[in-house]
């Protein structure tokens, strides 16, 4: 298995039981990329108003989003912050699983720490498929 630190917070206080589903989605995507294995990622959920404050102040974005992520470099890849809330309305809105919806958060987020973005059509493309061919190797689907 491929081998990646997770720091794994959850500001919500949820109580959901997320910490394992994040890990296995990091690694996924870990051993999906050809390089050596990442030292760690930090991944956060928390609730709207948290997200939207880091949105505005990061990107001038003044509005609630589903999931950001900052990169760090050297030892710490980078942070992912999560809605949960938003994922938990999308789960809905997408008709599948909450659960599913964390683990697309997941691996988005730690895409774009490895570099990919969405900023045109074929990028999106791109991003889009590795994304879909991670949660299919991870038998989670919608």
């Amino acid at each position: 298995m491929s081998n990646i630190k997770l720091s794994y917070f959850d500001k919500t206080k949820s109580g959901l039981k997320l910490r394992p589903l994040i890990l296995k989605c990091c690694r996924a995507v870990v051993k999906h990329k050809s390089e050596a294995p990442l030292p760690e990622v930090s991944v956060t959920l928390v609730c709207d108003d948290e997200i939207r404050e880091l949105n505005r102040e990061y990107r001038g974005i003044d509005k609630s989003t589903d999931v950001l992520s900052f990169e760090m470099g050297g030892e710490l890849l980078g942070d992912i912050i999560i809605s949960l809330p938003t994922a938990i309305r999308q789960a809905e809105e997408y008709n599948h699983s909450a659960e599913r919806e964390i683990a697309f958060l997941t691996v988005h987020g730690l895409l774009h720490l490895l570099g990919y973005d969405h900023m045109n059509k074929k990028d999106e493309k791109v991003m889009l498929e590795k994304q879909e061919e991670i949660l299919n190797k991870l038998g989670i689907t919608r």
